[in-house]
């Protein structure tokens, strides 16, 4: 019961970083300011960089990821995407984890169809298709 429950859970906990996340970002367009000197390890675009793109190897959830990032990167407004960004990092390094272990593996796939279903419910918005 442990094994079927803990992606279901990771899932869950992702989509409710992401819907309660929705708030308003200020942005600051004041282009003479200098940039922030001081950043989280895990909004780094070192951190980032290293584990975009790099697949699950689930082939539901490498697809899920792989419409859902490019969802928030078309048609999330840029004042928004940061926080779907976080969110999609968050399922890929999960998921990754949860597929190297064979007793989760097996269930990861349909976590992945499950948020699948969720998004398409919470990003029909912003006109996005999974």
């Amino acid at each position: 019961m442990k094994n079927r429950t803990l992606p279901l859970l990771c899932v869950a906990i992702g989509l409710l970083l992401v819907a309660c996340g929705k708030t308003d970002v200020t942005v600051n367009t004041n282009t003479s300011a200098p940039p922030a000197t001081k950043a989280t390890p895990a909004s780094t675009p070192a951190t980032m960089a290293s584990t975009a793109g790099e697949k699950i190897g689930v082939p539901e959830c490498d697809q899920f990821i792989a419409a859902y990032d490019a969802c928030i990167s078309g048609k999330v407004p840029e004042t928004a995407r940061a926080q779907y960004k976080t969110a999609v990092e968050q399922w890929r390094k999960s998921w990754h984890q949860l597929a190297t272990n064979p007793n989760t593996k097996a269930s990861l796939a349909q976590a992945c169809k499950t948020a699948a279903e969720q998004a398409r419910v919470t990003m029909k918005s912003y006109n996005c298709t999974f």
